[in-house]
């Protein structure tokens, strides 16, 4: 659930509370649930680094929402910024890690071109899972 359009009406918590709420009513129809321990309030915009004078969000069963810098989703590292921005740095670990582990086996038995179109199958669609979502 996204709460954009929402801020630019009412900025306070109690209003995004009514939003969660809502939600958790509407799932309440369909017998689901929120898991809060996947849930996370992130903040992108102008005011990204001000600092939160306000509580946590907190659900209808009492479990709390938290705020934080950095949040992944569908495989995607999303960090508050002042503008919409995607952290890479786990993408690239994944890829040089397996980019390792293929060197570390078959660097000496294998050709080139066998190196090569592992690494292509391999390693590149991890690097490239997700991109497509960052500018």
């Amino acid at each position: 659930m996204y709460a954009d359009d929402i801020l630019l009406l009412a900025p306070s918590v109690t209003q995004l509370e009514r939003l969660l709420r809502k939600c958790e009513e509407e799932l309440g129809y369909l017998d689901m649930v929120i898991n809060v321990k996947k849930c996370a309030c992130l903040r992108v915009g102008a005011r990204y680094n001000v600092p939160v004078r306000y509580r946590e969000m907190t659900t209808s069963t009492g479990n709390s929402v938290s705020l934080v810098n950095q949040m992944r989703y569908l495989g995607v590292f999303f960090v508050k910024s002042r503008v919409f921005k995607c952290d890479l740095d786990h993408v690239k670990r994944s890829f040089y890690r397996t980019a390792n582990a293929i060197f570390g086996r078959i660097s000496r038995i294998a050709s080139e071109e066998v190196i090569i179109q592992l690494i292509k199958s391999k390693c590149i669609p991890v690097q490239v899972y997700g991109l497509e979502v960052c500018p």
